[in-house]
């Protein structure tokens, strides 16, 4: 479990492919800190597992799933990627919840000045993606916790602050660029409940006392959820 505070920005040391699977070598000082052989690190909000480490530089294996549906593909030896250490429970929560289970990849279409602040223009490759993006919700960007200023047709935007400019990767992109992106878990989580049982034939729910969960519209409304 992340926030989307990225902690530092690391460099690729090497990248060993063969075929859709890689192992990252990636320089880093912060996150190296106190790690543990298995400990998760998110690399440009992907949650990826610590194999190798020293003070200055830890491995990590890219499996074929998140090769394809992730820009890890994309990084090369001197590539600068975010880096955050997993959550820890006496710290403060600063962002919102981040699993590190990137859900698509976006195209940067434009980025404009704002006054003190930059607008990044983003398209959700996975038009389906959509429906979580919400105006004020919030959303992860290559492991970077923000909010969304405005969501129409199939682009978003987001405005990015002096500080999260410097200190994370968005500095160093460009228009047609890709992100990571992971959509807020509460989304998803409240449509697969509103679904479950919906389309599920009679087999498939037998021997399941609580199938349906009968969580609906008319339930919500009834309990005071809406």
């Amino acid at each position: 479990m992340f926030t989307g505070l990225v902690e530092e920005v690391g460099a690729i040391k090497s990248v060993q492919s063969k075929g859709e699977a890689m192992v990252i070598s990636i320089s880093a000082s912060t996150v190296t800190a106190g790690m543990k052989l298995g400990d998760s690190v998110a690399v440009n909000g992907v949650c990826l597992t610590a194999t190798q480490f020293d003070r200055a530089s830890f491995t990590v294996d890219v499996m074929p799933q998140t090769y394809r549906n992730t820009n890890l593909s994309q990084l090369r030896s001197g590539s600068k990627v975010n880096l955050e250490r997993a959550m820890a429970a006496d710290g403060r929560f600063g962002g919102h919840i981040v699993q590190g289970h990137v859900d698509g990849i976006g195209t940067i279409m434009g980025i404009k000045q704002d006054q003190n602040a930059v607008v990044f223009d983003i398209s959700p490759v996975e038009k389906s993606l959509f429906k979580y993006i919400i105006p004020k919700g919030s959303i992860t960007i290559d492991g970077i916790s923000l909010t969304v200023v405005r969501a129409e047709g199939h682009r978003f935007s987001v405005s990015i602050i002096p500080h999260t400019l410097a200190e994370t990767v968005l500095a160093f992109k460009r228009q047609g660029d890709t992100v990571n992106l992971e959509c807020d878990i509460l989304g998803k989580y409240v449509e697969h409940l509103l679904a479950y049982g919906k389309g599920v034939n009679a087999e498939e729910q037998s021997g399941t006392e609580d199938s349906p969960s009968g969580i609906d519209m008319p339930f919500l409304m009834k309990n005071g959820f809406v």
